[in-house]
């Protein structure tokens, strides 16, 4: 369910217990996430903040930080002190890793590719689905507009162009001119590009833009069971093939060596780790890894065959470099629209 909530909330006071355990560790941490995990990390951040006084009896405080993933990782690049990133999109953290912020071999220090939960896109429809969407297909024709962020700064939005190419390109048989055809046709019924998903979900819900929104499974089923917006009827519809959308961790470890917090960062990222959590995430529609977790809740789940992109489009620095870089083939289509 969606909560009303400030991110002040997910923020607790510290005061280190000795000057000497001050100087050793720092008792506070920056984590930096993707725009529409306000909720989320409100959530666990008090958890883990009552769970490390548990195992330590030490308080600590952490702060959050919310944008589009991509736009987190710019502004880390420029300086930004965080200590741990929760992103939506491993490119985010490839280039942090490029410029020598994170360690190369990231994806190894925690578990699934150091992703701990995983999600793919959905569509969130009027009420009754008046334009009868339900596959990819269904967003390219000419009496449909879509709303989802812009994919040069949301991870979110990366995905859903990329579960568009994917489908695309297994519909066509890998056929690329045929493929970018459809990809191009898809971003020119797009009639709201915000930076960010939160945004995105703005223009739909309340400013009444576009016939579908498009977005992770879990923000579309939030917003659809939401006190905000259940009035309004909203539909969700998980097509039956999507993209697979990983929600990649990283200790930033430029800061971390910095600012003596390694610890304790390293900690609030395996902490989403634990069943308690796993189960946490499942209340906000994220799928998880926990094979106990998996069982009990395998029919919240709509049934869809996820893609890896990696698995058609090679590495993931590969599609940044093809698709999203400056001049790549996300820049040619836009161009078009």
């Amino acid at each position: 369910m969606l909560k009303k909530v400030f991110v002040a909330a997910a923020t607790v006071a510290v005061v280190a217990t000795t000057p000497a355990l001050q100087a050793q560790e720092a008792s506070s941490i920056l984590n930096a996430s993707y725009d529409i995990s306000r909720e989320l990390f409100a959530a666990i951040t008090p958890k883990f903040v009552e769970h490390w006084k548990a195992e330590t009896g030490q308080d600590v405080k952490v702060d959050l930080s919310f944008a589009g993933s991509s736009r987190q990782a710019q502004d880390i690049i420029q300086g930004k002190k965080v200590d741990s990133v929760t992103f939506n999109q491993v490119t985010d953290i490839n280039i942090l890793a490029s410029r020598g912020l994170v360690s190369k071999d990231w994806a190894q220090a925690f578990p699934n590719n150091s992703s701990p939960y995983y999600s793919t896109i959905a569509f969130l429809v009027r009420k009754g689905n008046p334009k009868n969407i339900h596959n990819w297909d269904d967003l390219v024709r000419d009496d449909v507009k879509v709303v989802f962020p812009n994919p040069k700064t949301s991870g979110n939005a990366r995905y859903s162009y990329l579960g568009a190419w994917l489908y695309a390109d297994e519909a066509f048989k890998g056929d690329e001119a045929k493929v970018k055809a459809f990809v191009g046709k898809l971003l020119r019924n797009v009639v709201n590009f915000p930076t960010g998903g939160r945004a995105a979900t703005v223009a739909f819900a309340n400013n009444d833009q576009g016939d579908a929104l498009l977005t992770f499974e879990s923000e579309v089923i939030n917003i659809a069971n939401s006190d905000e917006y259940k009035a309004q009827g909203f539909e969700v519809v998980v097509p039956p093939v999507s993209v697979l959308a990983e929600f990649p961790v990283a200790v930033v470890d430029k800061v971390a060596d910095e600012r003596h917090s390694r610890k304790l960062a390293t900690a609030y990222l395996e902490f989403q780790y634990t069943k308690e959590i796993q189960q946490l995430l499942t209340t906000f529609n994220y799928r998880v890894h926990n094979p106990e977790v998996v069982a009990a809740t395998e029919g919240q789940y709509a049934k869809v065959r996820t893609i890896n992109p990696t698995a058609v489009l090679g590495s993931w620095d590969n599609i940044q470099e093809t698709q999203f870089a400056t001049g790549g083939i996300l820049d040619q289509l836009l161009a078009k629209r």
